[in-house]
């Protein structure tokens, strides 16, 4: 049965890749939505038409990543999408920040999304497609969220190094770079209005049509997928300018 993964299910652009998955890839049979929120799940699984299975799970756990598995090799599936959603991310200075925060962005951005993607392969065939939700924020550091961008940044790296590494068996791995979009993210962040000028002034982006454009960017193939000019142009300075220059652009 081919079947759609998607972790961080439960909210924000999770959920549009849900009904995009549902309304716009005909191939797909089953979708998996993987997040901790149950009832979440349960209130978007019923928006559903494909069968859908909720799973229950936080990601960051060792107990919930081998439950995973132990259900993946049961179904036995073909994994035809693998939708690394989970993450979030906090604003501040670091010398403020208390460690919960900064290790769970590594552990949940970062470590979780890698060990899921490890899990998964075994279960994906020719044609299947991984995609990273990545972030603006992997394009250069950014101040009051050193450990968020970088944890993008990582992101960014291993989804090119992967999709390399995945050619030959014909599997594309794509990142997505959304910019701010208004969705829980931003609260669960501290990004509320007044907290960041940059946040305030920057154009938001449509989490669906983010979600839309994401998975044609993947069926064709592509290696990265950024929403909107600003943010495509922004991702060229990115690499044409000097960080410490992008980095005074970009300010928090």
């Amino acid at each position: 049965m081919k079947t759609a993964v998607i972790t961080g299910a439960s909210s924000g652009l999770g959920v549009y890749f849900a009904l995009e998955i549902d309304k716009n890839r005909p191939e797909i049979e089953e979708i998996w939505l993987i997040a901790r929120r149950k009832e979440r799940l349960e209130e978007l699984a019923k928006k559903l038409t494909k069968k859908v299975k909720v799973l229950s799970l936080d990601i960051t756990k060792e107990e919930s990543l081998k439950e995973y598995k132990n259900i993946l090799e049961q179904e036995n599936c073909e994994v035809s999408i693998l939708v690394n959603n989970a993450g979030f991310g906090k604003l501040g200075n670091f010398d403020e920040m208390n460690n919960d925060d900064l290790s769970g962005m590594i552990k949940l951005n970062c470590e979780a999304l890698t060990v899921i993607t490890s899990i998964t392969l075994p279960f994906m065939e020719k044609g299947s497609e991984i995609i990273n939700s990545c972030s603006i924020a992997s394009f250069a550091p950014n101040t009051r969220m050193a450990v968020y961008s970088s944890t993008k940044a990582y992101v960014m790296s291993f989804s090119r190094a992967l999709r390399s590494e995945l050619k030959r068996r014909k599997i594309n791995c794509i990142a997505v770079c959304p910019g701010p979009m208004d969705t829980e993210f931003l609260s669960l962040a501290g990004i509320e209005k007044g907290t960041s000028f940059t946040f305030d002034t920057l154009p938001r982006v449509n989490p669906e049509i983010m979600a839309r454009k994401s998975l044609k960017a993947s069926k064709k193939g592509k290696a990265v997928y950024t929403n909107r000019i600003f943010y495509k142009f922004y991702r060229l300075l990115a690499k044409i300018l000097p960080t410490s220059l992008i980095m005074k652009l970009a300010g928090t």
